[in-house]
């Protein structure tokens, strides 16, 4: 019997297009069914952005059949973990949460070429970040 993820993470941008679908699709492949992912935006865009999508399958991961999702309050309160990549105040705040906000260029616009510096330095932050997951462990059951 699967176990169930160990923490659930939100990755939050302003069109849910990029940066956050990149982070999701790392997360993903990274720490497999240990952690529930999820992603969206303040003003979600009409689709993920090509050159986010190329420069992910150029690493392996297929990000290609997301669709961006509107921000919504139950989903920052299902989360353990809510990064947000400059999304602003949008983003609602629910105590008992681990907000985090990476500073990172947004890739609207740039070809694939700029977004593969972006894509390695979501790679490097997931890492840490599942490293930190790993480290804490299951959530116990006064929680």
């Amino acid at each position: 019997m699967p176990s169930a993820p160990t923490a659930s993470v939100l990755f939050v941008c302003v069109h849910n297009a990029g940066r956050s679908q990149m982070a999701a699709g790392f997360l993903s492949h990274l720490a497999g069914d240990r952690v529930e992912v999820r992603s969206a935006g303040s003003l979600p865009g009409d689709r993920v952005n090509p050159a986010a999508v190329q420069a992910m399958r150029e690493v392996g991961i297929d990000i290609s059949a997301r669709q961006p999702k509107v921000l919504t309050p139950e989903a920052v309160q299902a989360s353990d973990y809510v990064i947000t990549m400059g999304c602003g105040d949008a983003c609602p705040v629910f105590p008992g949460r681990t907000y985090r906000d990476w500073t990172l260029e947004d890739p609207a616009g740039k070809g694939v070429e700029s977004v593969r510096p972006i894509r390695d330095a979501i790679r490097t932050r997931i890492e840490a970040l599942v490293a930190e997951i790993d480290a804490a462990g299951p959530p116990s059951a006064a929680d």
